[in-house]
């Protein structure tokens, strides 16, 4: 390529980067979207680095290399990252669900709004892979290939079903103060651990676990989490609990379930994995001005504001693009870092080489799909008729007793 083509692409960038940073409104919290930006790519990223397709014969069957190289452990401390997404939720929900009273909506119809641009993206994967599933099994598939990729591919909806919950439940979390759905947490895990109680107790944490970072972001949207100080102490004591709780009680160091591993600490989600949660929450609250000062730059905030806009169909759809490249990739025959076993650094090594081929298969999945994000083709329209985005609409950094000002977001 040559350096006028160079310069032309990098100055249409520049110019589309400060088109987005001219529609967004300055009082606009760009904090909050970039930590939902990064908690919804660290998830993406976390999967397509933990989940490995192995093709045994005539079939594919889920490994992980955490399972035979624990050194990797730390990688899903990195890319765990659900509880800031829950955090900036419980945030976004609360200061739009006080705007919404505060203009009048009912709440029926705020709830309708956004459930809707929760799961209207949701239609287009199971139509996908309930004729992809059918297609595999008239073909000759085997059944359990054909059941670990449909397995795979809709396992993000169990996501959008507790977080669903959580939102419709907003009014009554809103003042719900954190400690009450850690200590529900605590009494299970004592319950089904120290006392021999049933397993099925575990599922009760599905909700309450994730509760607990929910109402931490109602609380920061009331403005009672703005001090450092907050920050510092959620950081510190989430992390010295999960420490506690992995090397004295037992717990998986492993924040993400293992194939094969007796326990795992998110199937149901365990007091470890809501310990560490809190320890993120405290990070991502900590990182919340350097984040503002970097959302400054045009390229890097254009950058997120595409992400926000496309995040349901990222998050949908990322498992595919792992599976489609794993799928075509068998016509070559057993390729390494995709069809065998995660079980050292030359698998490691590999599977980095994939990752950009992984993100070339979601573009294909995003610019397929992406027109079922958000508002649909609403969105589309009326970003056409000149009216901003969902993405640029105003939310102003909280601050105690401005929740019931905020705009829409």
């Amino acid at each position: 390529m040559t350096d006028i083509g160079v310069r032309g692409i990098r100055h249409a960038v520049l110019r589309g980067a400060d088109r987005v940073g001219r529609a967004t409104p300055a009082d606009r919290d760009r904090a909050v979207d970039a930590l939902r930006a990064a908690a919804v790519l660290g998830v993406v990223l976390g999967h397509w680095l933990v989940t490995a397709l192995v093709s045994d014969g005539r079939a594919l069957r889920t490994a992980s290399p955490l399972r035979d190289m624990p050194w990797l452990t730390p990688v899903s401390w990195l890319f765990q990252t659900l509880a800031v997404f829950f955090l900036v939720g419980g945030h976004v929900a609360t200061r739009g669900y006080a705007s919404a009273r505060a203009r009048g909506v009912p709440y029926h119809r705020w709830l309708t709004g956004r459930l809707t641009r929760l799961f209207k993206p949701v239609a287009a994967v199971l139509s996908l892979w309930t004729v992809a599933a059918l297609a595999l099994l008239l073909s000759g598939t085997e059944f359990g290939t054909v059941r670990t990729l449909v397995k795979l591919a809709l396992s993000p909806l169990w996501f959008l079903v507790v977080f669903a919950v959580l939102t419709a439940a907003t009014p009554l979390l809103t003042r719900l103060n954190p400690l009450w759905p850690l200590a529900v947490v605590l009494h299970v895990d004592l319950l089904r651990f120290g006392l021999g109680g049933p397993s099925w107790l575990g599922w009760v944490n599905v909700a309450a676990g994730w509760m607990v970072p929910y109402t931490l972001g109602a609380a920061w949207a009331r403005g009672e989490l703005e001090g450092r100080r907050a920050g510092w102490v959620l950081l510190g004591c989430g992390t010295a609990a999960t420490a506690a709780l992995v090397v004295w009680a037992g717990y998986p160091a492993s924040m993400v379930g293992v194939p094969g591993e007796g326990m795992s600490n998110l199937d149901p989600p365990t007091l470890a994995v809501v310990t560490f949660g809190l320890a993120q929450c405290g990070l991502a609250l900590l990182l919340r001005e350097r984040l503002r000062h970097a959302m400054r730059r045009p390229v890097a905030w254009a950058a997120v504001a595409l992400v926000n806009l496309s995040a349901m169909t990222i998050f949908l759809w990322h498992q595919t693009a792992l599976m489609a490249t794993t799928a075509t990739g068998l016509l070559a025959g057993r390729l390494p870092g995709l069809h065998t076993r995660p079980d050292g650094l030359d698998w490691v090594g590999a599977r980095l080489l994939w990752l950009p081929v992984f993100v070339l298969a979601l573009a294909v999945c995003w610019a397929a799909f992406r027109f079922c994000e958000q508002d649909g083709g609403r969105g589309a329209r009326r970003g056409r008729r000149g009216r901003r985005s969902r993405v640029v609409r105003a939310h102003r950094p909280s601050g105690r007793g401005t929740a019931a000002k905020a705009r829409h977001v």
